[in-house]
């Protein structure tokens, strides 16, 4: 069983407020399949820094403005 990934992004909201590109087009502006965007979005898959850049070039916004990694709440 897949581990989720504690990375949370903004891909989906991002999407929607540059003209709802879908899944489909931002696949293929980065160079990855639907099935990929699809798993970084749900948080089952962390994308290597390459893409994760290429994410936020096509959005020409910053890497932390797409993903977060949340601080670890104290035991």
């Amino acid at each position: 069983m897949v581990k989720p990934t504690r990375i949370v992004n903004q891909i989906r909201s991002l999407r929607f407020t540059t003209g709802e590109m879908t899944q489909a087009e931002l696949a293929d502006r980065i160079g990855v399949t639907r099935q990929t965007i699809i798993a970084i979005e749900q948080g089952r898959y962390s994308p290597s820094l390459e893409v994760a850049f290429r994410i936020a070039h096509v959005f020409d916004v910053g890497l932390d403005d797409v993903f977060q990694y949340p601080a670890e709440e104290p035991s």
